[in-house]
């Protein structure tokens, strides 16, 4: 994964504040670091930020390979740990979409028949 071209996947915006070069650089580099761990391929990242009262909302939304996009919203009176909390929970969804693709366990077809045999043979 090319950072140039990764970057250019990732879209961090505000609707009403300021987020300055610091933040936009951590998300860019966590955002990388979930798609590294979990797919390897970012089709598309966007991280929205606004401010409703003294609360910080941001909006993470991934799409990866051919996935699903994943979306996740977390509230904050910090910035940092309102996007943290959203990244968690977009990184939760894509362990559990991870393992629903890797599952390789093959399905019992004989356990599934004895067990409808020993239903429909009910003791008189």
């Amino acid at each position: 994964m090319n950072f140039a071209d990764v970057a250019k996947a990732i879209t961090i915006q505000s609707s009403n504040i300021d987020l300055g070069d610091n933040f936009r650089n951590h998300a860019q580099q966590s955002i990388i670091r979930a798609a590294r761990k979990y797919f390897g391929h970012l089709n598309m990242a966007s991280v929205h930020v606004s401010r409703e009262g003294p609360l910080f909302d941001c909006t993470v939304n991934i799409q990866m390979g051919a996935v699903k996009t994943m979306s996740a919203e977390s509230q904050d009176k910090d910035c940092y740990r309102a996007f943290s909390a959203a990244l968690e929970k977009v990184e939760k969804q894509l362990r559990r979409a991870k393992r629903e693709l890797r599952e390789d366990k093959p399905v019992r077809t004989d356990k599934d028949m004895l067990l409808r045999e020993g239903l429909r043979a009910s003791p008189s």
